[in-house]
């Protein structure tokens, strides 16, 4: 499954090739936000959809699988830092690694 945004008119731009078992709209689930990307399932593919409030219910009464979800969160956020443009700040350090060091 291709996860996709919408960068003009008639472009998108590929932002991730899901492998099985991904959890695809896991930050906006979390957030509440609405979904920025549009998924594209190729001829095998089987995908589940479990609504927002049952999602947080179970989390709710699974605080292991919190966890995880935390966990798959933070990476997100790692990935995503590493691909901000390298500002570097007046002390010479990157702005990306900056926020990196600050959340690890």
């Amino acid at each position: 499954m291709r996860l996709l945004l919408a960068t003009g008119a008639s472009q998108k731009q590929l932002l991730e090739v899901a492998t099985p078992g991904t959890m695809l709209g896991l930050s906006e689930s979390m957030s509440g936000e609405k979904y920025r990307a549009t998924a594209e399932a190729g001829d095998q593919t089987t995908a589940i959809f479990i609504p927002r409030e049952e999602f947080l219910a179970f989390l709710r009464e699974h605080g292991d699988f919190c966890v995880q979800v935390v966990r798959l969160l933070s990476e997100d956020l790692h990935a995503t830092l590493r691909q901000v443009p390298q500002h570097h700040s007046p002390s010479g350090t990157s702005t990306a690694t900056a926020l990196d060091e600050q959340l690890n």
